[in-house]
């Protein structure tokens, strides 16, 4: 499920695009999935679904207990 859909705008690339809408470059790979493509580097004007992230804790909550 898409949570929404970017037109790419020039300087635009899937590490860019995680970031802003995650928070999280590393997570390119999901819209990259999302929209059929295997390469980070994408076609200015094109439009992408992104799709919904859930964010992997880090500590796995372990510190939250404390």
């Amino acid at each position: 499920m898409a949570i929404t859909s970017v037109t790419v705008s020039p300087g635009d690339d899937l590490y860019r695009l995680a970031a802003q809408y995650y928070g999280d470059a590393t997570a390119w790979t999901l819209i990259a999935r999302a929209n059929g493509l295997t390469d980070p580097l994408i076609v200015t004007d094109s439009t992408l679904d992104i799709p919904a992230y859930n964010a992997p804790q880090a500590n796995d909550g372990i510190l939250a207990s404390q």
